[in-house]
């Protein structure tokens, strides 16, 4: 019998024991949907002195070229092409070069606008910092996602303040707590019956395996305190080390030291584990752009790493949120 016939996993219709974010859009949105990235050119708290300077240590500020193309601009080259990679039903306008609820509050309200209202597009990604929700951006939020469903998208990266200290990251977990019950209570509000990531506005939180002096309970535990949190999404990423930041820094020296891939793979099966069934998961593993990218080399070969992590789940009779307390409350 076949890994997807034997598949106990109830959000997935492939071989796969995990809730992927394209099963997701075709679930809610009738097939296959395109992130489109978008950059409006938006800083960082992290990096103008608001919260720090340099940002954060694996950061790199690459080429922003697009940013004078326009929204629209950008649109259009963007969804070209997806279009000859895939066929798609929709398109979602993310929002993913710096921290897009940081800036001009006008600013934010026209390119929020409109990228709602761009042709095709289903809903929009929108990636920030959760110490950057004050009373104003979340107000937008709302207004956006009356217009077209959201879905906000909160670096984390761990749960440990030693951690976050180590790599700059100009906030604590408890700074992060204050963001996000905000947003999450929003989105709550908005739409109190709708089931994880169905609702007008949804919360993703991003993890990211291999920080600097984390062991693999760490990195477990920053799983498990997400899951806690009921995100809608999390993206799970591996850290790589990039040309020209203080990373890189790091690795020449022989101060850090990447992630194996075995030992990747196999903590993200047990992270998987922990997160409840319900949960999006929006990525798996990430790489850095090709002429920037150090290490590790082999978090190019990403088909790879998720046929391995596929593989590991079957050969063991695991499945995304096995390990969530049949008690728990799943809302």
């Amino acid at each position: 019998m076949s890994q997807q016939k034997e598949n106990p996993y109830p959000y997935s219709d492939t071989n796969k024991r995990y809730q992927t974010f394209d099963y997701y859009t075709r679930q809610r949105f009738g097939g296959k949907c395109a992130k489109v990235t978008l950059d409006i050119g938006c800083t960082c708290p992290n990096k103008d002195g608001t919260r720090g300077k340099g940002g954060c240590i694996y950061c790199k500020d690459g080429s922003r070229s697009a940013i004078g193309e326009g929204i629209g601009v950008q649109y259009e080259n963007g969804i070209a092409v997806a279009g000859r990679k895939w066929k798609v039903v929709g398109y979602i306008p993310y929002f993913q070069s710096g921290t897009n609820t940081y800036g001009d509050i006008s600013a934010l309200r026209q390119a929020f606008f409109t990228a709602a209202g761009l042709p095709g597009a289903v809903m929009l990604g929108i990636g920030t910092r959760a110490d950057c929700l004050g009373e104003e951006i979340l107000e937008l939020l709302a207004e956006t996602a009356e217009k077209i469903p959201v879905m906000v998208e909160l670096g984390l990266q761990s749960v440990h303040d030693r951690t976050a200290e180590r790599i700059n990251r100009g906030h604590s977990f408890v700074d992060f707590l204050d963001g996000y019950d905000r947003l999450y209570h929003l989105a709550r509000q908005l739409s109190p019956d709708a089931k994880p990531g169905y609702g007008k506005l949804s919360v993703g939180i991003h993890l990211i395996n291999g920080l600097p002096g984390e062991t693999e309970e760490d990195m477990l535990a920053s799983a498990s305190v997400t899951a806690s949190l009921r995100p809608d999404m999390v993206k799970i990423h591996l850290l790589h080390v990039l040309r020209d930041t203080a990373l890189a820094g790091w690795y020449g020296s022989g101060a850090y030291t990447p992630m194996e891939k075995e030992a990747y793979t196999h903590l993200v099966c047990r992270q998987l584990r922990l997160l409840p069934p319900e949960t999006i998961i929006g990525r798996i593993t990430g790489d850095g752009m090709a002429d920037d990218l150090l290490a590790p080399q082999w978090s190019r070969r990403k088909t790879e790493i998720a046929n391995a992590i596929d593989k590991e789940m079957y050969a063991r009779k695991w499945a995304q949120g096995d390990l969530v307390s049949d008690g728990m409350k799943l809302d």
